[in-house]
Protein backbone atom coordinates (compact mmCIF):
# COMPACT_ATOMS: atom_id res chain seq x y z
CA UNK A 1 0.00 0.00 0.00
CA UNK A 2 1.26 3.50 -0.85
CA UNK A 3 1.11 6.49 1.43
CA UNK A 4 -1.39 8.87 -0.20
CA UNK A 5 -1.75 11.77 2.23
CA UNK A 6 0.52 13.56 4.69
CA UNK A 7 -0.59 15.99 7.38
CA UNK A 8 2.37 17.97 8.72
CA UNK A 9 1.29 19.35 12.11
CA UNK A 10 3.28 21.81 14.19
CA UNK A 11 3.27 21.55 17.98
CA UNK A 12 1.32 23.97 20.17
CA UNK A 13 2.72 27.11 21.78
CA UNK A 14 5.62 26.60 24.20
CA UNK A 15 7.14 28.70 26.93
CA UNK A 16 10.02 29.47 24.54
CA UNK A 17 7.60 30.54 21.80
CA UNK A 18 5.84 32.84 24.24
CA UNK A 19 9.18 34.32 25.33
CA UNK A 20 10.51 34.78 21.80
CA UNK A 21 13.40 32.33 22.29
CA UNK A 22 14.85 30.01 19.65
CA UNK A 23 14.38 26.37 20.61
CA UNK A 24 15.99 24.04 18.09
CA UNK A 25 16.84 20.78 19.84
CA UNK A 26 16.20 22.21 23.32
CA UNK A 27 13.23 20.71 25.12
CA UNK A 28 10.47 23.06 26.18
CA UNK A 29 7.00 22.74 27.66
CA UNK A 30 3.66 23.53 26.14
CA UNK A 31 1.92 26.49 27.70
CA UNK A 32 -1.74 26.32 28.73
CA UNK A 33 -2.45 28.05 25.41
CA UNK A 34 -0.49 25.36 23.57
CA UNK A 35 -2.46 22.54 25.18
CA UNK A 36 -5.70 24.32 24.36
CA UNK A 37 -4.56 24.72 20.75
CA UNK A 38 -3.94 20.97 20.53
CA UNK A 39 -7.37 20.14 21.93
CA UNK A 40 -9.06 22.52 19.48
CA UNK A 41 -7.21 20.90 16.57
CA UNK A 42 -8.33 17.35 17.34
CA UNK A 43 -11.76 17.40 15.63
CA UNK A 44 -10.36 18.98 12.45
CA UNK A 45 -7.43 16.58 12.21
CA UNK A 46 -9.63 13.57 13.01
CA UNK A 47 -11.47 14.16 9.73
CA UNK A 48 -8.37 13.00 7.85
CA UNK A 49 -8.84 9.48 9.30
CA UNK A 50 -5.14 9.03 9.93
CA UNK A 51 -3.73 5.53 10.19
CA UNK A 52 -0.68 6.61 12.17
CA UNK A 53 0.83 9.58 14.00
CA UNK A 54 4.60 9.93 14.02
CA UNK A 55 5.99 12.54 16.37
CA UNK A 56 9.34 14.17 17.00
CA UNK A 57 10.96 12.99 20.22
CA UNK A 58 11.05 16.53 21.60
CA UNK A 59 8.57 16.97 24.42
CA UNK A 60 6.58 19.81 22.85
CA UNK A 61 5.74 17.66 19.82
CA UNK A 62 5.11 14.46 21.77
CA UNK A 63 2.75 16.23 24.18
CA UNK A 64 0.86 17.79 21.27
CA UNK A 65 0.60 14.47 19.44
CA UNK A 66 -0.55 12.68 22.58
CA UNK A 67 -3.51 15.04 22.96
CA UNK A 68 -4.65 13.85 19.53
CA UNK A 69 -3.88 10.14 19.92
CA UNK A 70 -5.48 9.94 23.38
CA UNK A 71 -8.67 11.44 21.94
CA UNK A 72 -8.78 9.35 18.76
CA UNK A 73 -6.99 6.09 19.50
CA UNK A 74 -4.76 6.48 16.44
CA UNK A 75 -1.42 4.66 16.96
CA UNK A 76 1.59 6.84 17.73
CA UNK A 77 5.26 6.36 16.95
CA UNK A 78 8.26 8.50 17.96
CA UNK A 79 11.05 9.33 15.51
CA UNK A 80 13.92 11.66 16.39
CA UNK A 81 14.47 12.44 12.70
CA UNK A 82 11.44 14.75 13.01
CA UNK A 83 13.27 17.01 15.47
CA UNK A 84 13.44 20.72 14.76
CA UNK A 85 16.54 22.20 13.14
CA UNK A 86 19.61 22.07 15.37
CA UNK A 87 20.27 25.78 15.92
CA UNK A 88 23.68 25.26 17.49
CA UNK A 89 24.91 28.27 19.45
CA UNK A 90 21.65 30.15 18.83
CA UNK A 91 19.53 27.75 20.87
CA UNK A 92 17.95 29.44 23.87
CA UNK A 93 18.63 32.96 22.63
CA UNK A 94 16.19 35.58 21.42
CA UNK A 95 16.42 36.97 17.90
CA UNK A 96 17.77 40.24 19.35
CA UNK A 97 20.52 38.41 21.23
CA UNK A 98 21.52 36.46 18.10
CA UNK A 99 21.64 39.65 16.04
CA UNK A 100 23.85 41.35 18.62
CA UNK A 101 26.38 38.50 18.65
CA UNK A 102 26.22 37.47 14.96
CA UNK A 103 25.18 40.61 13.04
CA UNK A 104 23.38 39.80 9.80
CA UNK A 105 23.78 36.01 10.05
CA UNK A 106 20.24 35.26 11.19
CA UNK A 107 18.81 37.24 8.27
CA UNK A 108 20.90 35.20 5.82
CA UNK A 109 19.85 31.94 7.49
CA UNK A 110 16.17 32.88 7.26
CA UNK A 111 16.26 33.05 3.45
CA UNK A 112 19.06 30.61 2.53
CA UNK A 113 18.37 26.88 3.19
CA UNK A 114 22.07 26.13 2.62
CA UNK A 115 23.06 28.38 5.55
CA UNK A 116 23.32 27.08 9.12
CA UNK A 117 23.69 28.65 12.56
CA UNK A 118 27.13 28.19 14.15
CA UNK A 119 27.32 24.53 15.14
CA UNK A 120 23.88 23.82 13.70
CA UNK A 121 22.14 22.31 10.66
CA UNK A 122 21.06 23.62 7.29
CA UNK A 123 17.42 23.30 6.26
CA UNK A 124 18.54 20.99 3.47
CA UNK A 125 19.92 18.58 6.08
CA UNK A 126 16.71 18.83 8.09
CA UNK A 127 14.55 18.12 5.02
CA UNK A 128 16.70 15.11 4.09
CA UNK A 129 16.30 13.39 7.45
CA UNK A 130 12.57 14.11 7.57
CA UNK A 131 12.10 12.85 4.00
CA UNK A 132 13.60 9.51 5.10
CA UNK A 133 10.64 9.10 7.46
CA UNK A 134 8.18 9.75 4.62
CA UNK A 135 9.94 7.36 2.24
CA UNK A 136 9.85 4.59 4.83
CA UNK A 137 6.12 5.06 5.27
CA UNK A 138 5.70 3.96 1.66
CA UNK A 139 6.70 0.45 2.70
CA UNK A 140 3.95 0.22 5.35
CA UNK A 141 0.19 -0.18 5.40
CA UNK A 142 -0.74 3.44 6.07
CA UNK A 143 -2.53 5.59 3.50
CA UNK A 144 -2.70 8.73 5.69
CA UNK A 145 -0.12 9.78 8.25
CA UNK A 146 0.14 12.77 10.58
CA UNK A 147 3.68 13.93 11.34
CA UNK A 148 3.72 16.06 14.49
CA UNK A 149 6.85 18.16 14.30
CA UNK A 150 8.22 21.70 14.15
CA UNK A 151 7.82 24.82 12.04
CA UNK A 152 11.26 24.89 10.45
CA UNK A 153 11.20 21.18 9.65
CA UNK A 154 7.69 21.34 8.21
CA UNK A 155 8.56 24.21 5.87
CA UNK A 156 11.75 22.49 4.69
CA UNK A 157 10.06 19.11 4.23
CA UNK A 158 7.21 20.71 2.29
CA UNK A 159 9.64 22.37 -0.11
CA UNK A 160 11.56 19.13 -0.50
CA UNK A 161 8.53 16.92 -1.18
CA UNK A 162 7.11 19.41 -3.67
CA UNK A 163 10.50 19.36 -5.44
CA UNK A 164 10.68 23.15 -5.29
CA UNK A 165 14.01 24.83 -6.08
CA UNK A 166 15.89 25.26 -2.81
CA UNK A 167 16.18 29.02 -3.36
CA UNK A 168 12.36 29.29 -3.21
CA UNK A 169 11.79 27.44 0.09
CA UNK A 170 11.84 30.63 2.16
CA UNK A 171 8.88 31.96 0.17
CA UNK A 172 6.63 29.35 1.75
CA UNK A 173 6.43 31.34 4.98
CA UNK A 174 6.12 30.17 8.55
CA UNK A 175 3.73 27.71 10.18
CA UNK A 176 1.68 28.88 13.15
CA UNK A 177 1.61 26.94 16.40
CA UNK A 178 -0.68 23.91 16.05
CA UNK A 179 -1.28 24.67 12.35
CA UNK A 180 -0.76 22.12 9.60
CA UNK A 181 0.00 21.47 5.95
CA UNK A 182 -1.69 18.78 3.86
CA UNK A 183 0.06 17.10 0.95
CA UNK A 184 -1.45 14.46 -1.30
CA UNK A 185 0.17 12.05 -3.70
CA UNK A 186 -0.23 12.89 -7.38
CA UNK A 187 -1.96 10.03 -9.22
CA UNK A 188 -0.05 10.48 -12.46
CA UNK A 189 3.10 12.16 -13.77
CA UNK A 190 4.94 15.17 -12.35
CA UNK A 191 6.20 15.72 -8.81
CA UNK A 192 5.14 12.95 -6.43
CA UNK A 193 3.32 15.30 -4.05
CA UNK A 194 1.03 18.28 -4.40
CA UNK A 195 0.14 20.87 -1.77
CA UNK A 196 -3.52 20.88 -0.75
CA UNK A 197 -3.46 23.07 2.38
CA UNK A 198 -0.83 25.34 3.89
CA UNK A 199 -0.75 26.72 7.46
CA UNK A 200 -4.35 25.78 8.29
CA UNK A 201 -5.54 25.91 11.87
CA UNK A 202 -8.37 26.36 14.34
CA UNK A 203 -8.82 29.63 16.22
CA UNK A 204 -9.37 29.44 19.92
Amino acid sequence: MTLRRLVLWRHGETDYNAGGRMQGHLDSDLTDVGRKQARFAVPALARFSADLVITSDLRRAMDTATVFTDATGVPQRVDKRLRETNLGLWQGLTGVEVDERWPGERQVWQVDPTSSPPGGETRIEVAARAAEVVHQLDTGDETTAVLCAHGGLITALTGCLLELPVVTWARLGGIGNCHWNVLERRPHSGPAWRLITYNAGIAG
